[in-house]
């Protein structure tokens, strides 16, 4: 059965191949997606073919590519492939899109996902040509139901010039009544978001569409692609302990409720181990005020552990991506899917209070955190929404292994070779072999209890042998760096793979 319940849209439905060609050479495009939820299913690698078909006849074919978040192969992967991107933003995690951005194909812009809607909105990326947009549903209304992510669909939705619709019959209906759309507006008319606890609802269960707009809609049933989580190793599940211990503790200090505050956890292994954690752990009757949800959220719905979920998308493996579709009814009433401009608000981060937990690539001895960079140059994925929810948590926490590259490369280092967040946003770093409570504390003593309780072993001797030098060299017994020096692990490692001092 159709899921298009209007006239007007069911007069522009056409091929994927056919609404790809309302989009030119040159057009800054808005696509749906966030974390491999949402994004178009046909029409990226349809406009992929063409911008192939395009070059092979020595013309001319790129695009600007906004999203929300990540997206997929047969997204990101397709466009780049066939070096279609001119410019992507906000964040991105395809390997062939990376590969792109690092090789100089595609320039590459990384911002915090807060700010991108609203920049966009702003005119600050220049006139959006054409928004792609899955939805779930069109209402005989003329109104849509959203799919598994809004990301800035309702930002691309209101400025876009030609909006091309996805309507994907793999998504399920029963997602109506989960989704919060609520725009901002351009400054000075904005107004305080009405969010006082997580599961506040204060939009519209639809986007409301401009049809005069729509040039083509497109009919897909195709599945969200995520990849399962690898098995949990000690590393992940130790880190987690170390923060349970940690909220423990806030706990008995009266430094947190019992049901202690909205917890933000950023993607990946260490973040589902650390809500694999707390389903297991003491605590009852937790909310979650995030951009994601993950498997390890659902499974604290199912055990009750967890009230409700605030977020912007899905980040499920494809098995829990098949339970949310079967039982999206009993889910909705426990999940609130919100435009990424609200769930990743500064202001109502800062007024919930949110327990942020992000993942890292390094830190450094004074609290300097690297989430976005390997070696000071190549780009990994992005600062995504670590920014928004560290500057503004009640408690800001960063993870990671100690080590990575079979040992060769400490996660702990003297400088971080490139500052996503500062010393002065960092409250709380943990490794497998420990927690560094920041708060409180000058540079010189964040540095002793960082080698001491996150940094590994190997490294340990390594680190102190820096912090000695930098006292004797240094120009101030403030911040203690031997500039000479302070990268001096990065070049060693590519110089010679490791670095290990010799």
């Amino acid at each position: 059965m159709s899921r298009i319940g209007y006239d007007l849209a069911r007069a522009r439905l056409m091929s994927a191949e056919e609404a790809a060609q309302k989009i030119q050479d040159g057009d800054r495009v808005g696509f749906s997606g966030f974390t491999g939820a949402g994004y178009p299913k046909a029409v990226p690698g349809a406009l992929a073919e063409q911008m192939r078909a395009a070059h092979e006849a020595g013309k001319p074919f790129t695009i600007a590519s906004y999203t929300g978040a990540s997206t997929a192969p047969e997204h990101d992967g397709a466009l780049a492939a066939v070096d279609g991107i001119s410019m992507r933003m906000p964040y991105q995690s395809d390997p062939v899109m990376r590969g792109k951005i690092n090789a100089g194909v595609s320039e590459y812009s990384d911002v915090h996902l807060s700010h991108s809607g609203p920049q966009v909105r702003h005119g600050f990326w220049g006139n959006l040509d054409a928004a792609v947009i899955e939805v779930a549903r069109v209402n005989s209304d003329g109104t849509v139901l959203p799919s598994s992510s809004i990301g800035n669909n309702n930002v691309y939705l209101e400025k876009a010039d030609k909006i091309i619709l996805e309507v994907n019959s793999w998504q399920s209906e029963d997602l109506e009544g989960m989704h919060d759309v609520y725009s901002m507006k351009t400054p000075p008319h904005n107004v305080p978001i009405p969010i006082t606890s997580a599961g506040d609802r204060i939009g519209s269960k639809y986007f409301d569409i401009d049809w005069d707009r729509v040039v083509a809609v497109v009919e897909t049933d195709a599945p969200d692609r995520n990849s399962p989580f690898k098995p949990l190793d000690q590393d992940s599940k130790t880190i987690a302990e170390h923060l349970l211990d940690f909220l423990g503790n806030e706990v008995k200090q009266g430094r947190l409720p019992k049901d202690l505050l909205p917890m933000q956890s950023g993607v990946g292994n260490i973040a589902n181990a650390v809500l694999v954690g707390l389903n297991e752990g003491p605590f009852e009757r937790l909310t979650s005020y995030t951009e994601v949800i993950q498997d390890g959220m659902v499974d604290m719905i199912d055990s009750g552990k967890l009230l409700v979920a605030s977020a912007t998308a899905f980040s499920l493996s494809p098995d829990a991506a098949h339970m949310m579709n079967e039982k999206a009814s009993f889910y909705r009433d426990h999940i609130v899917l919100r435009p990424q401009e609200i769930s990743n608000n500064p202001e109502v981060i800062r007024r919930l209070g949110v327990i942020a937990c992000n993942g890292m690539i390094e830190a450094d001895i004074y609290g300097n955190v690297n989430s976005t960079h390997i070696m000071g140059s190549k780009m990994q994925n992005g600062i995504g929404g670590s920014g928004d929810f560290t500057r503004n948590a009640y408690i800001s926490v960063f993870v990671s292994p100690s080590l990575a590259k079979n040992g060769d490369i400490s996660a702990i280092v003297p400088m971080v070779s490139h500052h996503d967040h500062t010393e002065h946003d960092v409250q709380v770093i943990i490794t497998e072999q420990g927690l560094a409570d920041l708060r409180g504390l000058s540079p010189k003593q964040r540095a002793k209890v960082v080698i001491e309780n996150c940094a590994h072993p190997d490294f340990r001797d390594q680190l102190w042998e820096y912090v000695t030098r930098a006292e004797a060299v240094a120009n101030s017994e403030h911040t203690p760096h031997d500039l000479s020096q302070a990268h001096s692990w990065h070049r060693r490692f590519l110089e010679t793979g490791s670095m290990k001092q010799s």
